[in-house]
């Protein structure tokens, strides 16, 4: 766990998915979700590289509620 938070911190969210294949639309579903509810800014390079991971995703759904 420990080196997976260092992994985190030292890359670009653009330059790093999870290990496991498996978990990398779940993972851009909720990094997506949270960007959305706080109204935090992307990149031009946050932004490509989740679109690029999503495309092989199916019907993987992003849900948020707006922050308050």
């Amino acid at each position: 766990m420990f080196q997976l938070r260092a992994d985190l911190r030292e890359h670009h969210p653009a330059q790093w998915l999870p290990p496991s294949p498996d978990a990398w639309c779940r993972y851009g579903a909720e990094r997506a979700a949270t960007k959305l509810r706080w109204g935090l800014a992307v990149d031009e390079a946050e932004r490509d590289r989740p679109q690029d991971v999503a495309a092989g995703c199916g019907g993987t759904e992003v849900e948020f509620t707006p922050a308050a």
